[in-house]
């Protein structure tokens, strides 16, 4: 799977390996800010991108649109 990191991650982190990424405040993502950061742990105890990834309700959710493209 390829993945333009350029279009998804600060310009500061586009560059950095994935451990690196995956361990990054999740502000590192483009799009979202650090009071989104905080929101998200405040929220979902989420700090890092590779919480964020992890997220269960995010999964779900993906997983629900991936069920309603095969129904389409």
């Amino acid at each position: 799977m390829a993945i333009d990191l350029d279009k998804v991650l600060d310009k500061a982190w586009a560059d950095k390996p994935l451990a690196e990424v995956l361990a990054a405040p999740v502000a590192a993502l483009k799009g979202v800010s650090d009071k989104d950061g905080e929101l998200l742990h405040e929220a979902f105890g989420v700090k890092t991108v590779g919480d964020f990834g992890q997220l269960k309700f995010a999964r779900w959710a993906q997983a629900l649109v991936a069920l309603n493209a095969t129904t389409k």
